[in-house]
């Protein structure tokens, strides 16, 4: 293990011995060091065999957080673990690529789509990710996906 990730472990009151255990504050570290842009650690928790279906306290999964930090590497890494990229989270159904689209996470969102991001899942609230698209970009880029007839 790499000093700067047994670092970040400890400081973050993970388990060294144990690393993809959540800390006593109930947070996962595939959570947060995908919320924090660690590519590092994401990486290294994968490798440990880090369960890619956890989520945070508001039903976000790994990859949702690691859009919040518009950290490529991490969303990647992610994806290529199996991490659901469709996943809705409790709290309102947004998916990550609703989510991305909302906040104008453009890079984000063409990542998300060249991953087969689903741009018809709507929210609790019956919102798709185009009828959110916060940016010109962001729009166009959904506007292609529509189906016809919907």
């Amino acid at each position: 293990m790499k000093p700067e990730i047994w670092d970040w472990l400890q400081n973050n009151y993970f388990s060294v011995a144990q690393p993809v255990l959540k800390n006593n504050a109930g947070i996962y570290p595939l959570i947060l060091a995908s919320q924090q842009g660690r590519g590092d650690v994401v990486h290294f928790l994968l490798e440990q065999n880090a369960a890619t279906d956890v989520m945070d306290h508001y039903g976000n999964n790994a990859l949702w957080v690691a859009c919040y930090a518009e950290n490529s590497e991490c969303i990647d890494a992610l994806i290529h673990a199996g991490v659901e990229i469709n996943h809705q989270n409790s709290a309102s159904g947004a998916t990550a690529l609703i989510f991305a689209a909302s906040s104008g996470r453009e890079t984000v969102v063409e990542q998300l789509l060249a991953a087969d991001a689903d741009p018809d899942l709507k929210t609790h609230d019956d919102f798709t990710a185009l009828d959110l698209a916060s940016t010109r970009k962001i729009l166009k880029l959904l506007s292609k996906l529509v189906k016809s007839g919907d």
